[in-house]
């Protein structure tokens, strides 16, 4: 029994040396920094209806996603339409983020936080202002954090 129980320690033991690395800390908070400059680049890219900068953030690949309350979007194709009928609809736009949490785990990582869209309706000029918050999940393609799926919703409704 004793011999089994020493078995198993060695066993665990040697699992636990030989697993994969943790990330440094280090490591984590530039990771971290890069995606937070990511997510002022979307709301700079949404600002000003700016696929070229958009383009800067999100993978340009058929796998990339948006979900949201008017439908979802499937592939960079009709992501970059988003872009386009903001820039159509609304004559400014400004969304402002806040309490941005990012979470980050080897190669892959999610943001999320709240946000604050204020813009100026086409043709007339209508102001319009609305509150959300989203979820957005990135992939480290070589040295960069990318964009691969977003999804928003408005505010959570009060109980």
């Amino acid at each position: 029994m004793m011999e089994r129980r020493l078995i198993l320690c060695f066993v665990l033991v040697f699992t636990v040396a030989c697993g994969p690395p943790g990330e440094s800390a280090s490591g984590v908070r530039a990771a971290t920094d890069a995606i937070r400059q990511q997510i002022a680049k979307y709301t700079a890219a949404l600002d000003a209806a700016d696929i070229n900068l958009a383009s800067q953030v999100w993978l340009m690949s058929p796998d990339v996603s948006i979900i949201h309350p008017a439908g979802h979007q499937h592939g960079w194709e009709q992501v970059k339409d988003l872009y386009t009928f903001f820039g159509s609809s609304f004559s400014e736009r400004k969304l402002t983020v806040r309490d941005v949490s990012v979470h980050v785990n080897g190669s892959t990582a999610w943001a999320e936080f709240y946000w604050r869209f204020d813009a100026k309706q086409r043709p007339n000029g209508s102001p319009i202002q609305t509150d959300g918050r989203e979820t957005q999940i990135y992939r480290k393609v070589g040295d960069h954090w990318m964009l691969v799926h977003v999804h928003f919703s408005g505010p959570p409704m009060s109980p």
